[in-house]
């Protein structure tokens, strides 16, 4: 008889954004002539860069040719790719970070949910609340998680991060060994100051945690004194893995390609105490269960840190910000409360009413997708997410039904 993984039992009965889809789907049958403005997921709508375009097609046509063509590829990534980020992303603000602590992959979303298979199962799990739902899923796949009680896992540390913390949550009271932390963050838009961040690399180095920092938002930062990476923290080497993505800065939701920092300082312990270093770890992850992203894709991932290619991502990214800016001046102007849509992409709005209530409203009656924050955990009910990735034409007449509609 074969048996299923029962964790997977456990898990909640529908994964939130499958939810969204649903229910938009039952509206647009009942309802066929009416158009629907997605603000909800947060994928892109902006064609890629021209500096991508360009290299994309100058790699095809190099696979064309016998000389030139290129088959499976090193599984941590083109070292023309790995030295770019290093130094562009890194080096340059000073974060010591070296070509060969990076791993492309093909999503930031991947990374962060394949990247706890290589902890124990009976370790202590800290996780935002709200928070990106894939944390806690794959934690929950893996048996860590206990069972579900009043919305919430028993093994599970929940960060609670609320108006009255300014969505930055505090230091768990108990110790804790991996930490999940997100800024800008999904859903709520916040960010973290250099100092705030610098608490939680403290605190894991007293007590032998590792932060997992996903920074996939971070080209949407405009702020300086904002931290773009965990590692401009001192000692952040030791005790942080970071995710980045090319799909939000750069608009490769559709294309695929992300990498993720794993400094050779990291390490993590077995049973006796004695340390292992996660790099190589990771490593043996990767080169076992994926082959690495093309080579036209890491080409045009590249061509992100050419001059142009700068040029066009911060156009790109300002293009989302300015709708960003709209939808908050808006919502505050009908009298909301919202926190993010500067140095974030997302709006969290607090819809003085139950989240899927509020979901329910501006789809039936505006015919706009928002994100239910319930969706996101415990501290999300009440709130709604409100994604700037749209046309600029489609944000301006989604407020303007939605002021017609609250």
């Amino acid at each position: 008889m074969i048996r299923i993984n029962e964790n997977y039992l456990n898990l909640k009965a529908s994964y939130l954004f499958s939810e969204i889809a649903r229910r938009v789907s039952s509206f647009q049958e009942k309802n066929p002539g009416k158009k629907v403005i997605k603000l909800g997921i947060g994928d892109v709508t902006r064609p890629l860069p021209g500096a991508c375009i360009s290299a994309l097609h100058a790699a095809v046509d190099e696979m064309s040719a016998q000389g030139t063509f290129y088959g499976y590829g090193p599984e941590q990534g083109y070292a023309f790719l790995r030295e770019a980020i290093a130094e562009n992303d890194f080096r340059s603000r000073g974060a010591d970070i070296s070509a060969d602590e990076i791993f492309i992959s093909d999503g930031a979303k991947c990374d962060t949910a394949n990247i706890q298979e290589i902890f124990a199962r009976d370790i202590r799990v800290a996780i935002p609340d709200p928070v990106y739902p894939v944390y806690l899923d794959t934690n929950i796949m893996a048996g860590r998680a206990g069972d579900l009680s009043d919305g919430r896992y028993g093994n599970i540390v929940y960060l609670e991060s609320t108006a009255g913390n300014g969505f930055v949550p505090e230091l768990p009271r108990e110790k804790v060994d991996l930490i999940y932390l997100c800024f800008p963050n999904n859903p709520t838009g916040a960010t973290i100051t250099r100092d705030r961040l610098s608490r939680w690399v403290d605190y894991a180095r007293e007590n032998r945690a590792l932060i997992l920092y996903d920074a996939a938002y971070e080209a949407f930062i405009r702020d300086d004194a904002i931290p773009r990476s965990i590692y401009e923290i001192p000692g952040a080497r030791e005790v942080a893995i970071e995710f980045r993505s090319f799909s939000k800065t750069a608009g490769f939701t559709g294309l695929r390609c992300a990498f993720t920092v794993v400094p050779r300082d990291c390490a993590a312990y077995d049973t006796s105490g004695c340390a292992h270093l996660l790099h190589g770890l990771w490593n043996r992850r990767q080169t076992t269960k994926f082959n690495g992203v093309s080579y036209p894709v890491q080409r045009a991932a590249a061509a992100v840190y050419t001059e142009e290619g700068r040029a066009q991502v911060r156009s790109l990214i300002d293009y989302y910000l300015n709708n960003a800016g709209h939808i908050l001046n808006k919502l505050k102007g009908f009298g909301y409360s919202c926190v993010g849509g500067d140095n974030s992409p997302y709006i969290w709005v607090d819809a003085k009413t139950d989240s899927w209530e509020f979901f329910d409203l501006l789809l039936e009656k505006a015919g706009v997708v928002c994100t239910p924050g319930a969706g996101f955990g415990r501290c999300g009910q009440g709130y709604v997410r409100i994604s700037a990735f749209n046309d600029l034409e489609r944000v301006v007449e989604a407020m303007e039904r939605i002021g017609g509609t609250i």
